[in-house]
C-alpha cells in the first residue's frame, strides 16, 4: 500500500486532484508521537523521515543508525495503538553529506555503507542527493557526476532489498535546496528552480540509472527536490508565491511519474501549503516547524509552573536550555549572528529553531521529565492554558482537548500537523 499511496500522488495530479503527503523530518519522541495519533484515524500512511546527519550507520547526532531508529517508531507506534502496515520511513539528503571533509572515493564508500543500513531496515522512501562536493573538489559539482553517483547509490539499495527479500522502495532525486539543517540569516530574493534545470536534472538521472542498467529502478523514482520559493531564515518566512513557480508546475504535465518534494515548508500559512499541493508540490517536508510548537508548548508549561508554583528562576526550564546551549555552543554558535542580547533571544525563539539539537541531551531530557512528573495527569487551570497557549483554549474549554501537561504539548504539535493534513487533502 505504502508504495502504491506515493506513486498515488502522481497520478492524483495528472486527475487534477489533491494529494500530498506531509514528511515529518524529526527524530523527537513527542513530534514522532503527535504525528501517529494524528494519523491514527485517517487512512492515508503517515511519512517519518530520518536525515543523513540525524541518522546512519555511524549513529548520527542522535546515536541511532537506521535500525535503531526504525525500532524507536514502531515502539511509538504500538505505545499509541497505531497501525505499523499504515507507517512509511524515508531516509533524506541520503549521500556523502556527513562525509564531505573527506576524499570522494572515501565519502562514497562511507555514503554506499549508510544506504544499505537504511535500506536494510525497511526505510521505503529514499531520496538520493550526491550534490555535495567532498574535499578536493569544485563546487558546484557537474551535474552528470551527481547523477552517476545517485545512480551507484540506487544500485546499492536495490542489490540489499534484493538480498534481504524485502519490497522494492520509491526514491526521490534532485536537491534545490540549502545543505540539511536549513538556511541561517535572513533569507532574501530566492530563486525559484527555473523548469530548464529541472528537466536538466530527471534527464541525467534518466541516463544514469539507464547506463548502470536500473532503467526499471527509474521507474520508481517518484519526487523531484526542487525550490517552489519557500524557505526560513531565523527571524523571517518566504511565504509560498505560486505565480513564480507556475512553469515549473507546468513541467509535470510531461513528467507523469513525478510529483515534486518540496523542503522548508515550515511556518508557511495553511492557504500557502494547499497551494503547493494543488502546484504538484506533493511531498511537503516540515520538521523544525514541528520542534518550534513543542519548544513553544513546553516553554508555556514552564510560565504555568511558576505561576502555579513559583520556583526559582535558576530552577527554570528556559534556564536549563540556556546554560546548556552556552556550555555546548557547537549548534548554534555559527548559525546566530548580532549582540549578546539578539543571540539570546535567537537562541530560543529562532525560525531556525537550532534548539531542538539540544532536547537530547541529559540536562535538557531530566528537566522537561520533572516538569511532566510535577504536573501529572492533573488538568491545567483552563485559564492558565488561556494565558499561555491562547490557541489551544477553545478546545481545552469546550471539552475536546484533555489539558493535562503532556497531552497540551501534543496537541501544539498537532495544531501544525492538522495544517498539513488539510493542505494534503488528508
Amino acid at each position: 500500500m505504502h508504495g502504491h499511496y506515493l506513486q498515488k500522488l502522481a497520478q492524483a495530479h495528472t486527475q487534477g486532484r489533491v494529494l500530498g503527503i506531509t514528511s515529518v523530518c524529526s527524530a523527537h519522541a513527542l513530534v514522532i508521537e503527535a504525528a501517529l495519533r494524528n494519523g491514527k484515524d485517517g487512512t492515508a500512511p503517515v511519512l517519518i523521515e530520518a536525515t543523513c546527519n540525524q541518522v546512519n550507520h555511524e549513529g548520527g547526532y542522535t546515536g541511532m543508525t537506521p535500525t535503531d531508529f526504525q525500532r524507536f517508531v514502531l515502539e511509538i507506534a504500538g505505545r499509541v495503538g497505531f497501525d505499523p502496515e499504515r507507517l512509511i520511513l524515508g531516509g533524506d539528503h541520503l549521500g556523502p553529506n556527513p562525509w564531505k571533509h573527506l576524499p570522494p572515493q572515501q565519502a562514497m564508500l562511507n555514503a554506499e555503507r549508510m544506504l544499505e543500513a537504511y535500506a536494510r531496515a525497511g526505510f521505503r522512501k529514499i531520496h538520493l542527493d550526491t550534490s555535495m562536493a567532498c574535499l578536493g573538489e569544485n563546487d558546484p559539482l557537474d551535474g552528470a557526476l551527481v547523477a552517476g553517483r545517485a545512480a551507484r547509490l540506487a544500485a546499492v539499495v536495490e542489490r540489499t532489498v534484493n538480498e534481504a527479500g524485502l519490497p522494492p522502495p520509491f526514491y526521490v532525486i534532485g536537491t534545490e535546496v540549502p545543505v540539511p539543517g536549513g538556511a541561517s540569516e535572513k533569507v532574501e530574493d530566492l530563486q525559484v528552480t527555473t523548469a530548464q534545470s529541472a528537466l536538466e536534472t530527471i534527464e541525467l538521472h534518466r541516463q544514469a540509472f539507464l547506463s548502470k542498467g536500473l532503467n526499471s529502478v527509474f521507474a520508481r523514482v517518484i519526487g523531484l527536490v526542487v525550490q517552489p520559493g519557500v524557505e526560513f531564515g531565523n527571524e523571517n518566512v518566504v511565504v509560498y508565491q505560486p505565480e513564480k513557480a507556475q512553469q515549473l508546475s507546468a513541467l509535470l504535465q510531461g513528467e507523469p511519474q513525478l510529483v515534486f518534494e518540496a523542503h522548508s515548508t515550515d511556518y508557511q500559512p495553511t492557504a500557502a501549503l494547499q497551494h503547493l499541493v494543488r502546484d504538484g508540490f506533493a511531498i511537503l517536508k516540515v520538521g523544525p516547524g514541528l520542534t518550534f510548537a513543542l519548544r513553544e508548548a513546553l516553554y508555556a508549561l514552564d510560565h504555568i509552573a511558576a505561576a502555579m508554583r513559583p520556583l526559582p528562576e535558576h530552577e527554570s526550564l528556559r534556564s536549563t536550555m540556556e546554560s546548556l546551549m552556552l556550555a555546548e555552543p557547537h549548534y548554534w554558535d555559527h548559525y546566530y549572528h548580532g549582540d549578546d542580547a539578539a543571540r539570546r533571544v535567537q537562541r530560543h525563539f529562532s525560525y531556525s529553531d537550532r534548539i531542538r539539537y539540544y532536547w537530547p541531551f541529559a540536562a535538557a531530557s531530566r528537566a522537561v521529565e520533572a516538569m511532566f512528573s510535577a504536573f501529572g495527569d492533573e488538568p491545567i487551570p483552563e485559564t492558565l492554558v488561556s494565558q499561555y497557549l491562547p490557541q489551544l483554549y477553545p478546545y481545552v474549554a469546550s471539552g475536546q482537548a484533555d489539558s493535562s501537561a503532556r497531552s497540551l504539548v501534543l496537541a501544539a504539535i498537532g495544531q501544525v500537523l492538522a495544517q498539513y493534513q488539510a493542505a494534503c487533502g488528508e
